[in-house]
């Protein structure tokens, strides 16, 4: 039996070329979409799933939020909350510690070899490899880390640093990490690397017992419940069936007992689970945006949904072609349910061809968007929950795809059937009206991706087009290394700036424009009292100023005594001044002690047009100089200039890796989670525009030629061309303004928000959502329009030589 449903289903799927392959290129869209997402998202979800109890494993964040609606988010913790977090929280059985290292440079004591610098180690407590056990090729786990200046490596970096030593030899060597201070360790222990998908990229393990002094402390930002520092992370181990909201509520009375009530601002602990460290802040900033993911699964539903309707759809629509078939079958003794598995089977056969040439769209797919991938994504079309997909995802398909068709189909009467009468009844038909409604759903769908994808990339271009309030344009900058010696800092500038190709170069802690942010309070003299300020901070040099083109209000842009601050126009503004030259010598309170204004410089943007620009204060502390600069003259040979930069910083810094990029390559940073969105959201949008016309093609062109006859009477009674094109294509016109009714309220809600955030926006371009629906419109018409014209040229005489 089973041998003849699938023998009939082929014969029927090659007699129909044409419907068939529209409906396998359709269903393969949104197959290969749909299986491309899973694997994406089973990939984003994949992450750190090994470790055991990771259902009780919870990282310590904080959240600092001020008056005015502000908040800060952070992944790391105060030092002192990491101390007494066992003992002042109930339900945690273990505690772990880490104090992360900036880019710290390896130096092995055995040859005086320099390794190079690394972001891969970090202080770790014993703690840390309680609650995330690894296997051990040499050394105790009880105590490898309990005394001062030992260390833990992997055996990858073993064989860095060691080549072809067995790890239980390497123990009781030394290698040095060179970063504010020089710390000499003694390894004690050889661990596996991870060999599955993690976000603790950490490959070197120095005891946390090696930070002991309070100037130790202090550095590291160790010392003090009101320093929040991303580095310092704390990780606990609660006991069974303890939640994140039942720790929350536990670190609440943390928080009240150890900060005091401030109207300003208010700090809070949280804990997050660690299946969403993924999704957060991480150590590789390899994070994935939950909304973004959240939102490919919609697309991902919304293109299949679009196949599916598009096949219901044409099956109903040519189910009365095939009434008399049903007819035959019913008259022979088939049965109803007997009938329903023979299309069902039919469309399980049509998925599953579908299911073929999706996985042939999905390698395309992948390879066109392989930048969108997560790093380290791949393709295992061979893996367990793959398998899972091509077994279980055609099933289902074929369930929700043809059971509608199929019951339509053997739901015919068989003596109606057999006469030829097409319509068991007059008036309204529920599968016309299915099939009208099918179609608004595929078409407002269309037109929604358009208005999304035109209005966000209006959004963008604006962004792309403001004013910055600075220069961009040929201005490049590098990293220096981290506490580098102020001396060779100038010595760099100096040698930089004797280059031809050099205008001229700055020294500072940030870049002009960057993710980064020091904020800060100030206090202004108000009569007799202060004025808290809450400012953003920038750390520059004399050069800062002219380097990056930022206009200077008043005053002068050097500073160089350390009492000396420059201002932006807005922080005047929050202080009551409005001349730029009465905020000159105003002393305020900052950092600790007295400042004095002794320039004032034009706002601009410091970060995305997504903020507002706040209040900011430029100070001066060579020690903490973390990026160098430099203006570009006219005319230079881009690549040659960049290699010769590089040459320079080299011969200061011989160990170091230098790489010189462009700063509005850096800017354009800030929107590429948008561009990603708009990219996206564009593909869907022609993959979804793309099904949609090619069911109308089919749909019209079906319920065209059942109206062969009315056109052919209609032409015989003296209609124009003109009069029978506008009587078949006003009901799509009706369709198609269904359609935009239907897609411009969720479009425009979704943008309203995405719109909300960005300080700096467009107002709504309610015009766009007018193209949006004309452009569809014009599609729907000249598909219609072309059967429409093809009928109306045929002659009558042969379509009505049978009445």
């Amino acid at each position: 039996m089973l041998k003849n449903y699938f023998t009939i289903a082929w014969r029927n799927l090659t007699r129909n070329r044409l419907r068939t392959a529209i409906h396998i290129l359709g269903l393969s869209l949104g197959i290969s979409i749909c299986f491309l997402i899973f694997n994406v998202v089973w990939h984003a979800n994949s992450f750190d799933r090994f470790h055991p109890d990771r259902d009780q494993i919870f990282r310590i964040n904080t959240l600092t939020e001020y008056t005015g609606g502000a908040s800060y988010p952070n992944s790391g913790t105060p030092g002192p909350l990491g101390e007494v977090i066992d003992s002042e929280v109930s339900g945690i059985i273990s505690k772990g510690r880490l104090n992360t290292l900036y880019q710290i440079l390896v130096v092995v004591s055995e040859g005086n070899r320099v390794m190079g610098r690394t972001g891969e180690a970090t202080y770790a407590d014993p703690g840390f490899f309680k609650i995330f056990p690894r296997k051990w090729l040499a050394g105790n786990p009880a105590n490898a880390l309990e005394n001062p200046n030992s260390v833990v490596i992997t055996q990858s970096n073993l064989q860095k640093y060691f080549p072809g030593v067995e790890p239980i030899d390497a123990l009781g060597k030394e290698i040095i990490w060179i970063d504010r201070d020089t710390i000499r360790t003694q390894l004690t222990g050889v661990v596996e690397d991870y060999t599955e998908n993690t976000d603790f990229i950490f490959k070197n393990f120095i005891s946390f017992s090696t930070i002991q002094t309070e100037e130790q402390k202090e550095w590291y930002g160790l010392h003090s419940w009101g320093n929040v520092n991303s580095s310092s992370q704390l990780f606990i181990k609660a006991e069974p069936l303890i939640s994140a909201e039942m720790l929350k509520e536990s670190l609440n009375t943390v928080s009240e007992k150890h900060y005091e009530k401030d109207q300003e601002s208010k700090t809070s602990f949280t804990a997050e689970p660690l299946s969403e460290i993924h999704f957060g802040q991480n150590y590789i900033d390899s994070s994935v945006s939950k909304v973004f993911l959240n939102g490919l699964i919609y697309i991902g539903l919304i293109i299949l949904a679009l196949a599916t309707l598009n096949f219901i759809n044409l099956e109903t629509a040519q189910a009365i072609s095939r009434a008399k078939e049903v007819g035959i079958r019913k008259t022979l003794g088939g049965r109803r349910v007997e009938l329903i598995l023979q299309f069902l089977t039919e469309t399980y056969l049509l998925v599953i061809l579908a299911t073929g040439v999706g996985l042939v769209f999905v390698e395309f797919l992948r390879t066109l968007f392989i930048s969108y991938l997560p790093d380290g994504f791949a393709m295992d079309f061979f893996a367990i929950q793959n398998v899972v997909f091509y077994l279980v995802f055609p099933i289902l398909l074929s369930i929700v795809s043809g059971i509608y068709p199929s019951m339509i189909l053997s739901g015919y009467d068989p003596q109606r059937a057999l006469k030829g009468e097409k319509l068991a009844h007059q008036g309204f038909s529920f599968g016309v009206f299915l099939r009208k409604n099918l179609t608004v759903l595929q078409f407002s769908s269309s037109i929604a991706f358009i208005i999304l994808v035109l209005v966000l990339n209006y959004q963008i271009r604006f962004v792309s087009s403001q004013p910055l309030g600075f220069d961009k344009g040929a201005i490049m900058y590098s990293s220096l290394p981290f506490m580098s010696d102020p001396d060779k800092m100038v010595q760099l500038q100096d040698r930089l700036n004797l280059n031809s190709a050099v205008k001229g170069s700055s020294l500072s802690g940030s870049l002009v424009s960057s993710t980064s942010l020091w904020t800060s309070d100030s206090y202004i003299p108000v009569d007799t009292t202060e004025k808290q300020l809450y400012v953003q901070v920038m750390n520059v040099d004399s050069a800062f100023i002219s380097v990056n083109g930022i206009p200077l209000l008043a005053g002068k842009s050097q500073l160089i005594q350390t009492d000396e601050i420059l201002v932006n126009k807005n922080f005047l503004k929050e202080a009551g001044i409005t001349d730029p030259e009465e905020g000159l010598n105003l002393e305020i309170r900052f950092g600790g002690g007295q400042k004095k204004i002794v320039g004032v410089f034009d706002n601009f943007h410091s970060r995305t047009l997504r903020e507002e620009i706040q209040p900011m204060i430029m100070t001066t502390n060579p020690k903490f100089f973390q990026s160098v600069t430099v203006k570009l003259a006219s005319g230079q040979n881009l690549a040659a200039a960049k290699q010769e930069l590089e040459t320079i910083y080299k011969s200061i810094y011989p160990y170091e890796t230098a790489e010189f990029k462009f700063l509005d390559e850096q800017i354009a940073q800030f929107y590429a989670e948008d561009l990603r969105i708009r990219n996206v959201l564009g593909a869907a949008c022609v993959l979804a525009i793309l099904i949609s016309i090619m069911g109308l093609f089919a749909l019209s062109s079906h319920t065209i030629a059942q109206r062969s006859k009315e056109i052919s009477i209609r032409k015989v009674l003296g209609a124009s061309l003109a009069q029978i094109l506008g009587l078949i294509s006003k009901e799509y016109f009706l369709l198609v303004g269904m359609s935009f009714l239907l897609a411009v309220f969720p479009a425009y809600y979704f943008l309203r928000d995405w719109l909300d955030g960005f300080e700096y926006r467009v107002e709504m371009p309610y015009f766009l959502f007018v193209l949006s629906g004309l452009g569809v419109m014009l599609i729907c018409l000249l598909i219609v329009g072309l059967h429409s014209y093809i009928a109306a040229q045929t002659n009558p005489a042969k379509v009505l030589k049978d009445e």
